[in-house]
């Protein structure tokens, strides 16, 4: 039987020829090769427990499986067929093993197929299982086809008379991911209707992920688990659940911070050629026509060197405080005999609050975007070449470079940086994290002097900040300030001693509520006991020497022999 493969020219039946590496399909194609069904028909497995079943695997003679599967679990079975002795099964055996293994009642034969890289990788990989009396054969990809010769003698039927399980049963450990175009003796089992009336089951590819994969911020990356999710943030400034803690550090005078986009020990000649074909792959080098920088800073000193970028050539990129604490940033990319400046010069970056920076450039456009206010863009000059040509070193703080260097640029070293830098990040390079966290990165970093980690990556303020004659919530400068002040990521201010402008507003009120309660009880009760058993009786006057209590009345009230005597008159009508 001749099998049609992704990625075989298929022009012949009318189709475009498909040119797929490793059989990866992409997510976005809509390719639906004729008298196969629906080729996205697909359902998600969330959990370890979770399969569908269908009827028998009527394959007694011959079978003929193929799919598609992805997934980020090293293993899992993806279907299994059970008879008396009898049985079919294909898994994922671990991250680089799928396995095909059946007894037909000669005896467990297992077929294995190797990859050379990991298969849980979140892309789609193909899997084609055959079967006959003569042979059987197990296929990944473009891999090597492995191919198992049947027995001379023996048994030749598959005898099954479970049902046919798509994922894990019977406590096994289940297939995590999603299964698509599953195609077992030239039938399409309609994953997606199965799906919809099994419980805890979607229909199509859709997974924690897809659902809560938006809380991973700052680009991290959503990891499917087996009762949930996770966010990796390696590829990112920030660490924490969700990618959203900055990382940030307080660097005191004198102090600075390099990274090495070349791997150590080779030589300046070899670098410059390697950074333009093979980068390092522990330290991978930026699109040379791109870059985006971003990070957050906060000094009360200028002038100072925030960032800066060498080559091995007269490129550079810098992004220094001007005396005036006013921002700048210095591109020199070559054809032209200056520098390009973009000067920030009505709003002062060194009063010691936070400021964030933004900057991404292509070829000759850069866009320049600071704290909250719009971005702003700004373009080269024409002779401006649009490469940064074989990116040496990233500095932080200062910079300590062998070579020439821009002779402004000396000037901006002295003293050097004082105040606090957080969630650095040139294109995928993250060179403070690298820094204060064990990642792949961390052999590529050089620190002159104690780096001490600081939450200081406090939100930038849109609007100028009071001066401290008027703002009675002003904190000091850096100078006087400790390193490690509490911060309060909610309000995403600096807090002095742990305080909160609104908590203490708050507390205040709720003490006077209080106290007013308080006076209000201590009345009350005062009251209560004045007048308790102060029942006064008009006891009249000569009760001592009257006969009674009524003749005393009498004899001491005129009118009340008138009132008895209008009472009988009253009677008597």
């Amino acid at each position: 039987m001749k099998r049609r493969d992704v990625g075989q020219n298929v022009s012949e039946d009318g189709y475009q020829a498909l040119e797929v590496d490793l059989g990866f399909i992409s997510r976005d194609l809509h390719f639906q090769p004729a008298g196969q069904g629906n080729y996205w028909n697909a359902a998600s497995f969330p959990n370890p427990s979770s399969y569908l079943h269908f009827s028998t695997f009527q394959g007694e003679t011959s079978a003929d499986i193929s799919f598609y599967f992805k997934t980020l679990i090293p293993q899992g079975v993806f279907l299994e067929n059970l008879g008396n002795t009898d049985f079919i099964k294909l898994e994922l055996k671990s991250a680089t093993e799928v396995s095909f293994s059946f007894d037909v009642g000669n005896g467990p034969v297992e077929i294995v197929v190797r990859s050379p890289t990991p298969l849980n990788d979140d892309q789609w990989h193909r899997v084609t299982a055959e079967r006959n009396v003569k042979q059987a054969s197990l296929q990944v990809d473009r891999l090597p086809q492995q191919i198992r010769k049947a027995p001379t003698e023996g048994h030749t039927r598959l005898e099954l008379y479970s049902q046919l399980f798509v994922g894990g049963a019977g406590g096994q450990q289940g297939f995590l991911g999603c299964i698509r175009s599953l195609r077992m003796n030239g039938v399409t089992l309609d994953l997606e209707e199965r799906a919809k009336v099994t419980s805890g089951f979607k229909s199509g590819c859709s997974g924690h992920c897809t659902s809560y994969g938006a809380n991973c911020e700052n680009g991290g990356k959503c990891i499917e688990k087996y009762h949930g999710y996770s966010c990796d943030c390696s590829n990112t400034a920030y660490d924490g659940t969700f990618c959203n803690k900055d990382v940030g550090a307080f660097f005191e005078e004198g102090m600075w911070l390099r990274y090495n986009f070349q791997a150590s020990g080779i030589s300046g000649k070899e670098s410059g050629s390697r950074s333009e074909s093979s980068p390092d792959p522990q330290g991978p080098l930026p699109d040379l026509a791109h870059e985006e920088i971003r990070f957050s800073f906060s000094t009360s000193k200028a002038p100072c060197i925030l960032l800066y970028v060498s080559s091995l050539t007269t490129d550079f990129l810098a992004v220094l405080v001007k005396p005036t604490g006013n921002l700048q940033i210095r591109y020199n990319l070559g054809g032209t005999r200056e520098p390009y400046n973009i000067d920030v010069d009505h709003r002062n970056m060194a009063n010691g609050q936070p400021h964030s920076v933004n900057i991404t450039r292509h070829e000759k456009t850069i866009l320049l975007k600071l704290d909250h206010y719009p971005s702003v863009s700004y373009h080269l000059p024409s002779s401006s070449d649009t490469l940064f040509n074989s990116p040496k070193s990233l500095f932080l703080g200062k910079v300590i470079e062998t070579g020439k260097i821009d002779q402004e640029i000396h000037k901006y070293n002295t003293p050097g940086f004082t105040g606090c830098l957080s969630r650095v990040q040139f294109n995928q390079i993250a060179p403070l994290k690298a820094a204060l966290r064990q990642t792949n990165a961390s052999a590529h970093v050089h620190i002159q002097g104690e780096l001490v980690e600081s939450n200081c990556g406090a939100s930038p303020l849109t609007l100028s900040p009071m001066s401290s004659a008027t703002d009675p919530w002003h904190l000091d400068h850096l100078d006087s300030a400790s390193a490690d002040f509490p911060y309060n990521p909610g309000q995403g201010q600096a807090i002095r001693n742990g305080v909160n402008r609104n908590s203490a507003i708050i507390g205040g009120v709720i003490a006077v509520v209080i106290f007013t309660i308080l006076c209000t009880l201590v009345f009350l009760i005062r009251y209560m006991f004045r007048h308790k058993g102060t029942y006064h009786t008009n006891e009249a006057k000569g009760a001592e020497s009257a006969e009674s209590a009524d003749a005393a009345i009498m004899n001491n009230d005129p009118n009340f022999t008138e009132t008895i005597d209008e009472s009988k008159k009253e009677w008597l009508i």
